[in-house]
């Protein structure tokens, strides 16, 4: 054939069409000096050759490659390298037959269970990357590649952004797919971390329920402008799913979990057969050294073109050096993680932009500040108050499930008892004092929970409702853990 007579750099002999769209054609090849298949992306460039448009996308290319080499994650594509020849960028990367989660949907919806495994796996590799500031930025099923063995895998960097980087999309040019778009970015904003949680969640929510969120539209604009409302059709077959699934599409990037908490939050979800398949796969650290150290790292491959590879050989001996290099980004890391950590909101509070001065102002630490004022509690982290005994419907409680929907019971009247079932450590964590707990729920004249779910031992997600005494109304769904003390009385522990 033609096609296997070419070569690329007198090294990598293409050998036949795999995938392609507009950005380009995906080949499976053959690397002749490491005898190894591969996946080579050709990036086509502007049909009408303009000087200035052409080096834009060859510049895009070499943004990509910078963006993947900052990011290896054991279920994120790795590409190996970024090649110019004839004039244009070529991607190597990792070959492996699979599928996208696109065309496995066009054959059958996934299964709730299905959708989980997929879910932790995927956001263990946004996790990684939002880790070191790498926004996603089009997160939907093509980018999505399913093994046989059900390892899944994260394509397409190629719109991605790290957060600090020039923007090099057209002007004008909406980077994403409308069905998946978070609703600020549909408007025309900056997608960041947040957005990168919505469009999971969008795409979760397709697996099971067989359609965007949005619905259904007759044209991308229509879709479009569905999103950019924000609002959704509320799911319907996605089960213990659900709680989780609502936080991720709420309107609010702020009211939507971190890419963290998601994979915890997917992880206690795993079916109990499974607690060691290949979704654990994901606790690889996300800095790990790629398979051939001596290719330089590079870039990812865009919508849903590519099947790619987890590495083979990425279990030796790691040298002094690549330890060195994985403290510091260690260090990096960390220093992240404080900078993007979501401060939390009082006890089962509406979100941040209906909360009173007079709330506690929420913090990222779990600990109080080290002056605190003469009136605030014990905030020690390993101790529990002893509840009130007059808190009999709490204290006859016997899931973690029913004394979160009692504790609601008891507000906003009853707030001295309901203050009694807040660990030291839950009030330590919000800044909380008597006085200003109870000048928080002076506003509200009821409250409730419902939308009961409890995932695992004392861990419940809930549905809350707040009706102002203005007249006004709020729902906000909250993950909460709950532990029991002095004799099997439930008290709130934490929340996010």
């Amino acid at each position: 054939m033609l096609v296997e007579s070419r070569r690329i750099r007198d090294r990598y002999r293409l050998l036949e069409p795999i995938g392609g769209g507009a950005m380009g054609t995906v080949w499976r090849a053959q690397d002749e000096k490491l005898d190894r298949t591969v996946a080579i992306k050709e990036l086509l460039l502007p049909h009408d050759h303009d000087e200035h448009r052409t080096e834009e996308a060859k510049n895009r290319a070499m943004r990509e490659a910078r963006i993947a080499a900052r990011l290896q994650h054991s279920h994120a594509i790795t590409v190996f390298a970024v090649l110019e020849e004839e004039d244009r960028p070529w991607l190597v990367m990792e070959y492996l037959p699979s599928k996208s989660l696109a065309a496995m949907l066009g054959e059958e919806p996934a299964t709730v269970d299905d959708a989980i495994r997929v879910g932790a796996q995927i956001s263990s590799a946004l996790a990684g990357a939002h880790r070191v500031g790498i926004v996603h930025r089009d997160v939907k099923p093509a980018n999505i590649l399913v093994a046989e063995d059900g390892t899944a895998k994260i394509t397409d960097f190629g719109i991605s952004r790290a957060i600090g980087d020039v923007k090099l999309t057209a002007t004008g040019e909406i980077a994403g797919t409308p069905a998946y778009l978070a609703p600020e970015v549909a408007r025309g904003e900056d997608a960041d971390f947040a957005a990168d949680v919505f469009s999971l969640g969008a795409t979760l929510y397709a697996a099971v329920e067989g359609q965007s969120p949005y619905g259904t539209a007759d044209n991308p604009i229509a879709l479009l402008y569905k999103a950019s409302s924000g609002e959704i059709v509320p799911p319907e077959k996605a089960g213990r799913l659900t709680p989780l699934l609502l936080r991720m599409l709420a309107t609010e990037p702020a009211e939507r979990p971190s890419m963290d908490e998601v994979e915890q939050e997917l992880r206690a979800l795993l079916p109990d057969e499974e607690p060691g398949e290949s979704v654990l796969a994901a606790t690889v650290p996300e800095t790990e050294p790629p398979a051939v150290p001596t290719v330089p790292a590079a870039v990812t491959v865009p919508a849903g073109e590519v099947t790619a590879v987890s590495p083979g050989a990425r279990k030796g001996l790691i040298a002094v050096g690549a330890g060195a290099a994985l403290l510091c980004v260690a260090v990096v890391v960390a220093i992240l993680l404080v900078v993007r950590q979501k401060a939390p909101q009082d006890t089962a509070a509406p979100p941040p932009s209906e909360t009173p001065s007079t709330s506690a102002s929420p913090t990222p630490s779990p600990t109080p500040s080290s002056s605190p004022s003469p009136s605030a509690t014990p905030t020690s982290a390993t101790s529990a108050p002893t509840p009130s005994p007059t808190v009999s419907t709490v204290s006859s409680s016997k899931t973690a499930g029913e004394a979160l929907t009692a504790y609601y019971s008891l507000l906003p009247g009853n707030l001295s008892q309901a203050w009694n079932l807040l660990t030291d450590r839950f009030k330590a964590s919000k800044h909380q004092t008597l006085a200003t707990y109870e000048g928080f729920w002076g506003q509200y004249s009821r409250v409730s929970a419902s939308i009961i779910s409890e995932s695992g031992p004392g861990r419940v997600t809930a549905q809350i409702s707040y009706v102002s005494k203005g007249g006004g109304t709020k729902t906000d769904t909250n993950t909460f853990t709950l532990i029991q003390v002095n004799g099997g009385v439930w008290m709130i522990d934490a929340q996010s």
